[in-house]
Formats: C-alpha cells, sequence, structure tokens
C-alpha cells in the first residue's frame, strides 16, 4: 500500500491530506469486531467529526498474512462466547461502534477480501464503497438461525433491491463484489490490493467539491430513504440556506468568475 500507516493498534487512525485513513487491525481474527473494535472505531469516527480539516473517511482493513483476504468476519464469536457481546456495541454507533452513529463527513469503504454478517453490515453503513475483484459480501446470519440485527436487514435491500436482497439474506450465501456492482452496491470495482488507492482517487475527487455542500448534500440523500417529501424539502431548504450564507459559497462564486479552483475553508 502507497501509505504509511503504525498498525500497532487494533484500530488505526491516519489523516493524508483532508482524508482520514480508519484501519481495522486484526488480521489474526479475521478483522473481527470485538470490544477494542467498538471502541477504536467509534474514537476513530469522534477524531474524524472533531477535524476541521479532514472532511471525508476512507474504513479499510489490514489482510496481511491471510491466505484469502477478509474484510471483516463480523461479530467475534470467542468474545460473544467468553460472555462480552453487550461490549461489540456502542450506545452512539451500535455494532462496531460504527453503523448506526450520526455523522456529518461522509466515509467510503475500500474493500478488498470478503465482508460478511457484521463486516458487511460495517460496509452497508459507509456512504460509498470500492471493492477489489476479489471481494464479496454476504448476511449469512440466517444459516446459524441469528438474524443481521445492525442494519442489515433494510440497508442491503436498499443498496441492491428487494429480490436480490431477499435472496442474499435468506440463503445466506455471499454475493461477488461484481454483482454488487451490477446492483448498485459497489462504486468501483478495482484490482486485487488495490482498494486503497482507488478509495482515495475518489475521496480526493470528493474533496474537490466544497465540503459544507458535500456534508448537507449527504444528510438529505440519506433522509430520502426514510422521510416524507415535506419534510425533505424543509429540509432541503435549510441546509441550503446555510450553505449559501457561508463563506465558501463567496469563495466558490468568485473562484467561478476569476476562472480559477476554489480555495474552500469549510466555513
Amino acid at each position: 500500500m502507497p501509505y504509511d500507516r503504525d498498525m500497532t493498534n487494533i484500530v488505526e487512525y491516519s489523516v493524508e491530506g483532508k482524508v482520514a485513513l480508519i484501519t481495522l487491525n486484526r488480521p489474526e481474527a479475521r478483522n473481527a469486531v470485538n470490544g477494542d473494535v467498538a471502541s477504536g472505531l467509534e474514537a476513530a469516527i469522534d477524531k474524524l467529526e472533531a477535524d476541521d480539516n479532514v472532511w471525508i473517511a476512507i474504513l479499510l482493513a489490514n489482510t496481511q498474512g491471510q491466505q484469502r483476504p477478509v474484510f471483516c468476519a463480523g461479530a467475534d464469536l470467542k468474545a460473544i462466547n467468553s460472555g462480552q457481546a453487550a461490549a461489540l456495541n456502542t450506545p452512539r454507533g451500535g455494532f462496531g461502534g460504527f453503523v448506526y452513529r450520526e455523522r456529518k463527513k461522509p466515509v467510503i469503504a475500500a474493500v478488498d477480501g470478503l465482508a460478511t454478517a457484521g463486516g458487511c453490515e460495517l460496509v452497508l453503513a459507509c456512504d460509498m464503497v470500492v471493492a477489489t475483484t476479489r471481494s464479496a459480501f454476504g448476511l449469512a446470519e440466517a444459516t446459524r438461525n441469528l438474524i443481521a440485527g445492525a442494519g442489515g436487514l433494510f440497508r442491503l435491500p436498499r443498496a441492491i433491491g428487494r429480490a436480490a436482497a431477499m435472496e442474499a439474506i435468506l440463503t445466506g450465501e455471499p454475493f461477488s463484489a461484481q454483482r454488487a456492482y451490477e446492483l448498485g452496491m459497489v462504486n468501483h470495482l478495482v484490482e486485487p490490493d488495490k482498494a486503497l488507492e482507488g478509495a482515495m482517487d475518489l475521496a480526493l475527487r470528493v474533496c474537490k467539491a466544497a465540503p459544507l455542500a458535500v456534508w448537507a448534500s449527504r444528510k438529505i440523500v440519506l433522509a430520502a430513504a426514510t422521510e416524507s417529501d415535506e419534510t425533505l424539502i424543509k429540509m432541503t431548504n435549510k441546509e441550503f440556506g446555510a450553505v449559501l450564507n457561508s463563506q465558501d459559497t463567496k469563495e466558490g462564486l468568485t473562484a467561478f468568475i476569476e476562472k480559477r479552483a476554489p480555495n474552500w475553508q469549510g466555513k
């Protein structure tokens, strides 16, 4: 990978320009979520949201030493079996400290390998997905007499459609990244080992747009899945007014008139 990171923490957080890199770092456990991962992911999102100089994040996984790469195998069954199931959730973020976390900044999942069960639900909680051609996704809970409890049962149908999601959920069988791309869950397919590069390219493209407009637009797009048109119109008008009155709107208009790239400040 082209970006150097200290891989000593179970969830690693680093910054490249305007982009935060959040890395799951339990390759020996297939990056399964235990209490440390949940608290680490929540802390990483805290850093992301608190830093005005960081506009977007990439969620990736360390798969070094794995014969068959696994982005995340979901919940750590050893932790659950030892009575630590509650630690896999946080009050603010739910499973993994992430799946239900409210945030304003977008997160791109960079997937190189299998994302199954709770691992797939982490991906579904992200805003965009870049996956390698050797990746796969699945919600295998039904094969163990469980149900996906971290958002997968309603987010997967939104991502790939009801019929395809129903098949994946009821059979528990994984589906390929190619299939996910064809159904609209994955934004870009890349070669193996290139997930981070592809996600970084996408993140830098997003960073060319005004961050306030990106964050406001993201909020409304997500609300569109559950809110009425009346509510969405009110939200749009409110966000439009806030963005219009910002310093960056004046900068954007001035840059357009002067035929130069804008210098966004996020203010």
